[in-house]
């Protein structure tokens, strides 16, 4: 039997000039599944995520783990020097990926046409705020300005309240999703065997704020139809009753989904109300979510006598769909999570000077029975600059420290 991982992308070859969470997480997910990705980073510094959420040390596990499997190579691209070297391993590479501000690139000689040039094959994935064209175009915006832009910061947090966050870079990640399969497209198309397509077709643009809109099913059409204005919920979805987190009696939350309307009924005999559950103001969620703070007051009674395991336990037996919710304590604990290699034990500095065993997510999605095991995890800067200039590249040890700024 083969025991080797299963690679669907071995054979592909990276290279990422991204900086903080988006077009990482894109060079994250083909590292995945085999791809070979190059990460350039600028000398001293390097991606500024190695910084972010630091607790101790010089590289944040935030870092190690957005940037898993990889390779560091550090070149100033502001440099010809760097230039020269970035179009070299462009000229062996498969895919490009870049979040620079629009026109960055191109100030720098790295655009497009001087890619195309020298790799009439390469697939160019670019992620910016608002994409590559339109009035917006080289306006600067993190994910926090695109969630708010695309929709979702208005519907996030409660209706007395201004908009939150959902504690996460959402708006990188999802942006982040589409150029990985931007990526695969271009990948999938070149390998057709049909030619090569033109440049234009090759350049993968993804705009974050277009990448949040995308996630917010139907906001536009309802409003555009029917004069919807969505707002905030909290713990709620619009139209949808009930399902929202109910505290227990042990200080724990749940998530219970009673929304369905056979589903609903079932609920309401577990928590001792049938009469909810037999009230014909209450058999469609138009109904319930007309009623929804008494939903919510009859169940969240209910929760807040029991313990955790015990209300997910009569939930289950009735076949009502509830979770725990849960803290990263709960998580590493899980026996799904465990069965599935969800949280993959590396050694890594924490910056206590000595590795450690510490869990990190696994490889989504699963293929086969489990997650694909964390080849490695994000590296240290430079780590890789003279494996990959040399062995790539021919360059000897002089060159190497010049253009990696080791050697002014």
């Amino acid at each position: 039997m083969d025991d080797a991982p299963i690679q669907p992308l071995r054979g592909v070859r990276v290279l990422e000039l991204g900086n903080y969470i988006a077009a990482p997480t894109a060079g994250r997910l083909l590292a995945d599944f085999g791809a070979e990705v190059i990460k350039i980073e600028r000398p001293g510094t390097g991606d500024e995520l190695r910084n972010w959420r630091l607790y101790q040390g010089t590289t944040s596990l935030l870092y190690r783990t957005i940037n898993r499997g990889k390779k560091s190579v550090t070149l100033d691209l502001r440099t010809p020097q760097g230039r020269d070297v970035v179009l070299d391993l462009v000229r062996r590479c498969d895919v490009l990926l870049e979040n620079f501000r629009p026109g960055t690139l191109e100030k720098w000689g790295l655009g497009p046409d001087e890619l195309n040039a020298v790799n009439h094959d390469l697939v160019i994935v670019r992620i910016s705020a608002f994409g590559q064209t339109g009035p917006l175009a080289e306006r600067p915006g993190f994910a926090a300005v695109a969630e708010a832009v695309g929709g979702m910061r208005e519907l996030v947090g409660e209706p007395d309240r201004p908009p939150s966050r959902v504690g996460v870079s959402i708006g990188d990640s999802i942006a982040g999703l589409y150029a990985a399969f931007g990526a695969v497209m271009g990948l999938f198309r070149r390998r057709a065997g049909t030619g090569t397509p033109p440049l234009a077709e090759r350049i993968v643009d993804v705009a974050l704020n277009e990448a949040v809109l995308s996630m917010m099913e139907s906001l536009v059409p309802d409003h555009l139809a029917y004069g919807v204005h969505r707002t905030r919920t909290g713990g709620r979805m619009e139209g949808i009753a009930p399902s929202n987190s109910y505290p227990c009696a042990d200080g724990t939350s749940v998530i219970i989904a009673g929304n369905g309307d056979g589903i609903f009924r079932r609920l309401t005999t577990v928590i001792g109300r049938p009469d909810l559950g037999e009230d014909p103001a209450l058999a469609s969620n138009s109904g319930r979510w007309t009623q929804r703070e008494r939903l919510d007051e009859a169940i969240g009674s209910w929760t807040a006598r029991l313990p955790r395991p015990a209300v997910l336990t009569a939930l289950d037996t009735a076949g009502v769909p509830a979770g725990p919710v849960y803290t990263a304590a709960d998580i590493v604990e899980d026996e799904q999570y465990r069965a599935r290699n969800m949280i993959q034990y590396l050694p890594v500095d924490t910056g206590e000077g000595q590795q450690r065993e510490i869990g990190f997510p696994g490889v989504v999605p699963v293929i086969g029975d489990v997650s694909l095991p964390v080849r490695s995890l994000g590296p240290d800067l430079g780590e890789h600059t003279a494996e990959v200039l040399s062995g790539l590249l021919g360059m000897d040890e002089e060159e190497i420290m010049v253009v990696s700024g080791a050697r002014s």
